[in-house]
């Protein structure tokens, strides 16, 4: 199984609605690639987070510096919309 692949089955895998046949090659993959060790192991990681719904206050420096980042990322994006930012 191709990483490509991997990430197409994702959400079904996270969801648990997937078949058994297909849950057991993901779960292969993820004994031997890091990479989508670590995509699944985060993203397992914001959903317990965002359902705990809790909401954490930020310093204002730090709000304002993540404010900063985001606007000079999304003027840089409308300048080259082809080139990542």
């Amino acid at each position: 199984m191709k990483c490509s692949q991997f990430l197409q089955e994702l959400t079904d895998y996270l969801d648990g609605v997937i078949d058994d046949k297909t849950r057991a090659e993901l779960e292969d993959h993820l004994h031997w690639c890091r990479n989508c060790y670590v995509v699944v192991s985060t993203t397992k990681q914001t959903i317990e987070i965002y359902r705990d719904s809790k909401l954490y206050e930020i310093p204002d420096d730090l709000r304002s510096r993540l404010h900063s980042a985001i606007m000079s990322k999304c003027a840089a994006h409308k300048k080259n919309p082809e080139k990542k930012a």
